[in-house]
């Protein structure tokens, strides 16, 4: 181990020394330190210069900010000390010496100075017409940076990256931003092949856009490196190895690695080609690993360009190469990627050394352009025309009334009020007094406009919310069944300040919904504030609550004839669809958000039973401020994480507690607290555990699965719900661990043979890709599409 240590180190002060003397040092390249006059040089080689008098860029108007005043936590870079902030639009302007692929790099910690909190930041970010970052905001608490990374072409003499805040009240800030030339032919269309069934890659089709970098992953590498000629973030691929892959690191390879023919220098650094994960067959045939499969949580519909890294370090003259694919995912909210042995070639082996996935950006010529700031450049000569004209017109109406208002100074001044959707005498209290300010604005900031309904349409849709469509009550309050005008069936929750939560529930539920949606969570169709009412418009739900299928209607007759039982593999994939709710909730959005609040009512069944985690009004997003902690506990009886309890620190590891508790309602059909003469029965996880640790789980479950799940399928569920309930946070699984346990689990139940780990049942895996890497047997070692009896390495996308 020490000696592996001492290669690393090694090789990384030989690639710092090279850095130091690289020809991407030109004046093209750009490494930025914002709102500053400091230049700060980092232990890795980069000198940020700062932005206040270059005479190679204009940093626009905007104004600087410290955190002087602020005490960060020790450690924190100056890069991170300093921040330009922006009012209203604006942009860097940097002179380009040489056109080409670069890469831009966006440093970003939220702190709070001299009356602004960063943190309160909502903003895009445009260049080159692509719109690189959209309604984006730093709710980081935890002082480490986020950092934003973009390929793009540059071709013209100057570069701007456009700042623009999305609201009026809003601002725009940027910490550090880096420009940076990358090698010719870094991207470049005749590398890449499109997955079907997306069609062919032709033309200018990837150097005419910008991507996103997602992920960049050193496969077989445990812990991060940061050995890259362009700074670039390589970490470990464990993390997103789907539970049960048979994954295997490769001997760490200490030789020489060739240059391949025509390959593009820097393409990756050293060290992720001398690891990898291996696959491999024994002589008779008999796998003695099954295939090895990663999950990556990615945009539904998103087009993305995947970078896959090859060394056969096997080979007497290992050379690394890599090959681009072209894919769009599908509505699973994943994108898997699997490899194993071609059984029909000679070599029984198979392995991979390191992958990337960037999304592709939409383009955004209504923001990266003067229209940002002036409106088009045809325009500008009659605006200024205009306003000289007008303002002399303005001069002359201005004399006019005031002429005109001494003559009237004694009359009594009015106030104009008018009256929408007023409700008939005898159908409750009025809703909708309200002044012409905010019929078409929202009165609360930061709602999305867009799912703005009026009231007048809630009313139709719930026939003025009549008892007999009454289908529930929480702590936001009464929920109704209600169809739009266009036939849409919807379930609405009007607010009663009586139940506890009010506008700052509303405002968060609209807020979380607006900016996340996934299969396994329930959307927001709109919502209405008027007067005093707040209603939230969902999609409707038709079997109800989770919580009703499992022992609701035991106490309810009229229940108990329209709820059918349900199987436990209805269960385990009701389970299943929660899971990738809660885990495209913590890892999906900037930050993560944390429900707070999981629990079996809130969790709801479509009609066709797929589940779907609902009620954000408690959410954070992004792990709340230390000084905020110790505010009161938030959260549901029976489903509280003891470590928050105690500690008033929540983590998204508390929503996984929270989960354990549902997982044993689902076993169990019981609730999590009952009354009961025996102390240990009480609470349910305490219970449960008890029997799991005996190993006889099978006494408390539900007796109507008695005789119908498989023992290996039941301590395999056993083991997930006793890991999410360790007592320390930092033991507990990830909700991305728990999902694909719970679908071992699941193959468990289904048959004594389990399925490959790709067979994920979301995803369309009759749509699957098989690309088949050839183990150098021709010159090139060729990445080919289809069957070819000489290739060794299969990798599969989903």
């Amino acid at each position: 181990m020490a000696k592996f240590i001492y290669h690393l180190l090694l090789i990384k002060f030989l690639y710092l020394l090279l850095l130091s003397s690289s020809a991407y040092t030109s004046a093209t390249n750009y490494s930025i330190n914002c709102g500053s006059e400091s230049t700060v040089s980092l232990l890795d080689g980069r000198t940020f210069v700062g932005d206040k008098n270059s005479d190679s860029f204009s940093a626009g108007n905007g104004v600087s900010i410290s955190s002087a005043s602020v005490l960060l936590p020790a450690g924190t870079s100056p890069l991170y000390q300093t921040a330009r902030i922006y009012r209203q639009p604006s942009y860097y302007e940097l002179t380009i010496a040489d056109n080409g692929t670069y890469l831009l790099r966006f440093h970003f910690l939220a702190f709070s100075s001299e009356g602004t909190n960063l943190s309160d930041a909502l903003f895009s970010v445009s260049a080159s017409k692509f719109l690189l970052l959209s309604n984006f905001s730093v709710k980081n608490t935890t002082h480490l940076p986020v950092i934003k990374e973009f390929f793009l072409t540059i071709n013209a003499d100057k570069f701007r990256i456009y700042f623009k805040p999305d609201t009026e009240t809003s601002f725009a800030f940027v910490n550090a931003l880096e420009v940076l030339i990358l090698p010719q032919d870094i991207i470049k269309d005749e590398y890449a092949v499109a997955v079907p069934p997306l069609g062919t890659v032709n033309g200018t089709f990837l150097l005419s856009n910008a991507f996103q970098t997602l992920y960049r992953i050193d496969v077989g590498q445990d812990a991060r490196i940061s050995n890259d000629p362009f700074w670039r973030d390589w970490v470990g691929d464990d993390p997103y190895l789907i539970p049960g892959s048979s994954a295997k690191n490769c001997t760490f390879y200490y030789g020489k690695l060739n240059q391949a023919p025509g390959a593009v220098e820097d393409i990756a650094p050293d060290l992720v080609y001398r690891t990898c994960k291996e696959v491999s067959m024994d002589i008779g045939g008999a796998s003695n690993f099954s295939n090895i499969t990663w999950s990556f949580n990615v945009r539904k519909k998103a087009k993305l360009l995947v970078r896959l890294h090859f060394c056969d370090t096997f080979s007497v003259s290992p050379a690394p190469i890599f090959r681009d694919c072209v894919l769009e995912s599908d509505d699973s909210g994943y994108v898997n990627f699997s490899i194993g042995p071609n059984v029909d070639s000679e070599k029984k082996d198979a392995f991979l050394h390191g992958l990337e996935i960037m999304e592709f950006l939409m383009t955004n010529t209504s923001m990266d352009s003067d229209h940002l700031l002036f409106g088009h450049p045809s325009n500008r000569l009659n605006l200024v025309i205009g306003l000289s004209v007008g303002g002399v017109g303005l001069i002359s109406i201005l004399i006019i009334l005031f002429l005109f208002g001494l003559r009237r100074r004694r009359a009594k001044p009015v106030k104009a009020l008018f009256l929408k959707d007023v409700v008939p005498p005898g159908r409750g209290r009025p809703h909708s007094w309200i002044t012409s300010a905010t019929v078409n604005s929202s009165p609360v900031p930061n709602l999305n406009l867009k799912l703005k309904m009026p009231f007048s349409d809630i009313i139709a849709a719930t026939r003025d919310f009549d008892n007999e469509l009454l289908i529930g009550e929480g702590g936001f309050g009464k929920v109704y069944k209600g169809t739009l005008p266009n036939g849409i069936k919807v379930a609405v929750k009007r607010s009663d300040s009586s139940h506890g939560q009010g506008l700052p529930e509303f405002q968060t539920e609209v807020t979380v919904l607006s900016k996340i949606c996934h299969r396994h969570l329930v959307s927001l169709i709109g919502y209405c504030y008027e007067g005093s009412e707040m209603t939230l418009v969902y999609e409707f739900m038709e079997k109800g609550t989770l919580r009703d299928h499992l022992y609701t209607w035991k106490n309810n007759s009229k229940a108990s004839s329209v709820l059918p039982k349900l199987t436990w593999k209805q269960r385990l994939e009701i389970c299943i669809g929660a899971a990738k709710g809660l885990h495209y909730l913590h890892t999906g959005s900037d930050g993560g958000i944390i429900h707070r609040d999981v629990k079996s009512t809130n969790i709801l069944l479509d009609e066709h039973y797929v589940a779907k985690v609902a009620d954000f009004g408690l959410s954070q997003a992004g792990p709340p401020d230390p000084d905020h902690f110790r505010t009161g506990l938030i959260g549901s009886f029976g489903y509280l994480d003891p470590e928050y309890v105690r500690t008033l620190e929540l983590t998204d590891k508390s929503d996984v507690y929270s989960f354990g508790v549902v997982l044993l309602e689902v076993l169990c059909a019981r609730p999590p607290i009952v009354n009961s003469s025996r102390r240990e029965e009480i609470n349910l996880a305490e219970w449960a555990m008890l029997w799991q640790k005996k190993g006889q789980l099978e006494k408390i479950m539900d007796p109507s699965l008695a005789g119908e799940i498989n023992p290996n399928s039941l301590r395999k569920f056993g083991e997930i719900a006793e890991k999410c309930l360790e007592v320390e946070g930092a033991k507990r699984p990830t909700m991305l661990d728990v999902c694909w346990d719970l679908e071992y689990a699941l193959q468990l139940q289904q048959s004594a043979v389990p399925r490959e780990p790709y067979e994920d049942s979301t995803t369309d895996v009759s749509s699957a890709f098989v690309m088949s890497y050839n183990s150098f047997s021709n010159e090139e070692g060729c990445l080919q599409i289809g069957d070819d009896d000489e290739s060794d390495t299969k990798a599969m996308f989903s």
